[in-house]
């Protein structure tokens, strides 16, 4: 399966932002972790900016790409960006977004998502292992589905 993971602004400083909520773990260790989890069977391309634009071109290019799904971690975007919203709904490839912290608990302005409201699902509080569930309900939805 061709897939797409999207981490959105800041997620680049894993390891060295707020390590007491983040943990110690860096982007690169991220990356690995999901290619030595879930790289085996699947195609996986990787995309982070601090960008709302690239993260939105890089959604609108999986269309054209043929990605199957995409997973995404956007970032404060989540709960700002419509056009985020807009950009996973305009092209409808299967999107599960993920965050590592559980936003519930945190501050009243991460309770929204506006990138989860064009999700299928998702993912959060459960730190790296998110992105390797997310991808597991890819593909599940996908084999429902197709």
């Amino acid at each position: 399966m061709k897939l797409l993971i999207i981490n959105g602004p800041n997620l680049n400083m894993l390891g060295i932002r707020e390590p007491e909520i983040y943990g110690t773990k860096t982007y690169d260790d991220l990356v690995s972790y999901i290619r030595k989890e879930r790289g085996e069977n699947n195609e996986l391309s990787f995309v982070q900016s601090n960008h709302e634009g690239d993260l939105i071109d890089a959604i609108q290019q999986a269309y054209y790409d043929r990605f199957d799904g995409i997973v995404i971690n956007a970032g404060g975007y989540a709960h700002t960006s419509i056009s985020i919203m807009d950009a996973i709904r305009g092209t409808k490839i299967p999107t599960v977004e993920v965050h590592i912290t559980e936003p519930l608990l945190r501050e009243d302005y991460r309770h929204h998502s506006y990138a989860g409201e064009a999700a299928i699902a998702t993912i959060a509080g459960k730190g790296f292992d998110g992105y390797v569930e997310a991808i597991d309900l890819l593909h599940e939805h996908i084999a429902l589905h197709s």
